[in-house]
């Protein structure tokens, strides 16, 4: 059975949404697509954040022949506070910051950023200056991340 881009994306986020209700954060999806999925709350905080969400199914090979990796898009003007970027085959989840985004992103063309994680780890990448491989995401797993974005 395969899914369909749009399954993919909601299955993304009940994911983030499952395991932040776990760590007691309340959510809630945006009803329209206007760059932000998710609201959230913690109420540790006097507000809320605001969440993007992106979603892969599982790693594939970069350009095609290349060792296997998950990357996302973003575009470079989202409105939301943090991304979330997800892999539903390992069901893991970062928590991203707009200006993180920007110092880790791998690629930067016009209006959008390209980050991407090597899933293999015998890839090397072109640039030493940047993350690449997943284990250097670490610091961004979202259950490292939420006690600290979200006070719990």
């Amino acid at each position: 059975m395969s899914l369909a881009k749009a399954q993919i994306g909601k299955c993304g986020e009940l994911l983030v949404q499952y395991q932040l209700l776990l760590m007691g954060i309340e959510s809630a999806p945006m009803s329209t697509d206007t760059g932000i999925d998710l609201v959230t709350y913690s109420p540790r905080l006097p507000h809320p954040i605001t969440v993007q969400v992106k979603t892969n199914l599982k790693s594939k090979p970069g350009g095609g022949t290349g060792k296997h990796a998950l990357d996302w898009w973003v575009p470079s003007d989202s409105p939301a506070h943090y991304v979330a970027l997800v892999d539903l085959s390992s069901q893991s989840t970062w928590l991203m910051s707009h200006a993180e985004l920007l110092v880790h992103a791998q690629q930067q063309p016009a209006g959008r950023l390209h980050i991407y994680m090597y899933t293999d780890p015998s890839a090397r990448p072109r640039r030493s200056d940047r993350l690449a491989h997943i284990h250097e995401f670490e610091q961004f797993l979202l259950s490292k991340r939420a006690p600290v974005v979200y006070g719990t």
